[in-house]
């Protein structure tokens, strides 16, 4: 019986950024069997994998390598040999100083297909990121990589610094940080003038990028005293001092890091907002939500679903499981019939308007008590049959009183649950013990709740940043005082926008914040 072919793509992760990651490199690591991958690829590039996908880490930093490279390169022909897809994740663009063109003779060599995906390579990405031109019309022509870390067995340097253009030309040392000093003093002797403009920039595209610019031989001084450390690119020429701004290190919150504590599905909107104005995001998981429909209810539920005449949703968790439930027995959303819709707030009325579901009722604050009111303003829930979405933690204040002063038929639907995480082991957990964070989020009272559980896997080290703790709403703010967390900050209104920009309007003016 023969073997399927099996084949090896050589990936380029980019600089770090996850966004910054091609079209194609997910796809290939949607369909891999197998995953080997290098220490500076973002770990948020693992959740791309199928389940069943083989992970192996080669990571390799400097003076420690998990795997020597003939190891890598043997894995790479073993499993695509027996058939297996194989994706080669690296950092950066796989060509650049990557040990990417040895890993494709060794695959070729073995008879197998291998494709080569580029990625951002980390001097682009660092030009792009602090506003460095590397290229620029009538100043500079010419665009050299040039490795600062070569095989230790060889005796002398590959690099001719003599013969590397010295003017109208942009020269971007790669690992060069190990031997900063020596490397500019070979430079400076083979003819780069002393003040030629420099640049050390350290984790291009991440919100830990940080940039030392500086003459070239002020440069390992300084680059010391601001304790910039690998991986980092050194960028010399006179287009340093050329272009606009700070790059990602103006953006109002960076160098700060946020702790969100939502489950990785329901933190998108609230990270990606962070991000975006520069914040380093941990995302700390006190909350597993998982669906969970009663199916005895769920068929009493699906028995009379036209005869409502309100279909109430308090969170967007309820939007989601409630219609995977519903289209998991529904093709159609005409099958809802003519029931007008409520939502508790603009966040779960995006969940609904995204299924063109028009909301006919929405509080102007998002809690309980607030929509309760709305219902109840209407004047249309007298003997009104009310289909009330939730999980198994809602209070009961809102069902209460639409039975109670709307004299409504109220019948409850739980669709998820939520529960503690185990964090003790956790990786983003152990993240935060070690380092802390300038601000921690709570979206949810459940949060708050977990949170205080989960008080004794969440000790802060001595050294950690203190975090300042923000409230999205009342309700939230009235569980953080039961459970005696001080409270820094609470939003206007309860939506992840307003939580974002109490953040950054706090963070952004407080120097003390930075680490």
């Amino acid at each position: 019986m023969s073997v399927p072919s099996g084949w090896v793509a050589l990936v380029g992760a980019g600089p770090g950024d996850p966004e910054l990651v091609t079209l194609r490199a997910r796809e290939l690591i949607g369909r891999a069997d197998v995953l080997v991958y290098d220490n500076l690829v973002d770990r948020s590039l693992l959740a791309w994998t199928r389940p069943d996908c083989e992970r192996i880490f080669v990571g390799k930093s400097s003076g420690r390598h998990t795997l020597p490279q003939q190891e890598i390169e043997a894995i790479l022909v073993d499993r695509a040999g027996r058939g297996l897809g194989v994706v080669r994740l690296k950092g950066g663009d796989p060509f650049v100083f990557g040990r990417g063109g040895e890993e494709l003779e060794q695959v070729l060599a073995a008879g197998l297909a291998c494709e080569v995906v580029p990625g951002v390579s980390a001097a682009l990405a660092a030009g792009a990121c602090t506003g460095i031109p590397l290229t620029l019309r009538e100043e500079s022509a010419a665009l050299v990589f040039v490795t600062g870390h070569e095989d230790p067995a060889k005796h002398q340097s590959q690099v001719n610094w003599r013969a590397l253009p010295k003017d109208h030309a942009t020269l971007c040392i790669y690992m060069g940080m190990g031997r900063l000093e020596s490397i500019v003093a070979e430079m400076i002797e083979s003819g780069f003038a002393p003040e030629t403009p420099a640049a050390c920039v350290e984790r291009a595209s991440l919100p830990q990028q940080r940039t030392c610019r500086a003459p070239l031989a002020e440069l390992p001084a300084r680059v010391a005293a601001a304790g910039l450390k690998p991986p980092a690119v050194i960028l010399v020429g006179d287009t340093v001092n050329r272009g606009g701004g700070r790059g990602r290190e103006g953006r109002p919150l960076h160098g700060r890091r946020v702790v969100v504590t939502r489950t990785r599905e329901q933190s998108g909107e609230l990270s990606a907002r962070l991000a975006e104005l520069g914040a380093e995001v941990l995302e700390l998981p006190l909350i597993a939500i998982e669906g969970a429909v009663d199916p005895t209810i769920a068929g009493e539920i699906w028995e009379d679903l036209g005869s409502y005449d309100w279909l109430v949703f308090t969170s967007a968790n309820g939007v989601r499981f409630f219609f995977e439930a519903y289209f998991s027995q529904y093709q159609d959303l005409r099958s809802l019939g003519m029931m007008r819709i409520a939502a508790v707030g603009s966040g779960t009325a995006k969940e609904l308007e995204a299924l063109h579901l028009q909301v006919e009722l929405m509080p102007k604050k998002a809690v309980a008590e607030a929509l309760a009111d709305a219902l109840i303003a209407t004047g249309s829930l007298d003997s009104a049959k009310v289909l009330l979405i939730t999980g198994n933690l809602n209070r009961p204040v809102l069902a209460d009183r639409l039975e109670t002063e709307g004299r409504a038929i109220v019948d409850r639907f739980p669709v998820y649950r939520t529960r503690p995480a185990d964090l003790a082991e956790h990786p983003a957990a152990r993240d935060f013990r070690r380092r802390g964070a300038h601000a921690i989020l709570f979206a949810s009272s459940s949060a708050v709740r977990a949170f205080a559980a989960a008080a004794g896997q969440l000790t802060l080290d001595p050294d950690a940043q203190r975090p300042k703790a923000f409230s999205i709403g009342p309700v939230t703010t009235k569980a953080m005082q039961e459970a005696g967390i001080p409270l820094d900050g609470e939003a206007v209104r309860a939506s992840p926008e307003a939580l974002v920009d109490l953040v950054r309007q706090t963070l952004s003016h407080d120097e003390s914040s930075l680490s």
